[in-house]
């Protein structure tokens, strides 16, 4: 969680704030891809381990920061939301999982490809994002249904 606050510190840094935006996304990406585990931890919580939800917590407003940054200098769309992460981070565990084998590669191209319809000028609006606690809870049911299954196969 630390690595993933540290992304999200380094891409503040940026001083495009829409490049910030992007190298972020692209990172932490990247970190589903290196460390299939990584998914895992993002959608668990810890109540007893105060420094790992502390780092959660500047994980998560440093990328709210980013998110502001971006689309104050008109780059993201207005419409993008902090929840759109959770399904961004769901969907590249999809793809990564389902071609790690035959194509490892292949989340580079989601990333690229979400970054791009999430510049301000992109298509149309989207729907109303879900509420953070129904993405909570869509999130914990990923991580139990990969845990579930990784049971079953072993």
């Amino acid at each position: 969680m630390a690595a993933c606050a540290d992304a999200g510190a380094c891409a503040l840094a940026d001083p495009d704030p829409w490049a910030g935006f992007c190298g972020y996304i692209e990172r932490v990406c990247a970190m589903q891809a290196e460390d299939r585990g990584f998914a895992n931890v993002l959608t668990m919580t810890f109540p007893a381990d105060k420094h790992f939800e502390a780092e959660r917590d500047r994980a998560y407003q440093g990328f709210i920061e980013l998110v502001r940054r971006a689309q104050a200098a008109g780059r993201l769309r207005t419409d993008f939301v902090g929840e759109d992460l959770a399904m961004l981070l769901m969907a590249n565990a999809g793809v990564i999982a389902g071609t790690a084998d035959a194509a490892p590669g292949t989340w580079r191209r989601f990333a690229a490809s979400m970054i791009q319809a999430l510049r301000a000028d992109a298509a149309a609006s989207l729907p109303s994002p879900p509420a953070p606690a129904v993405m909570e809870r869509a999130l914990q049911h990923l991580y139990q249904a990969g845990t579930r299954h990784e049971r079953r196969s072993h």
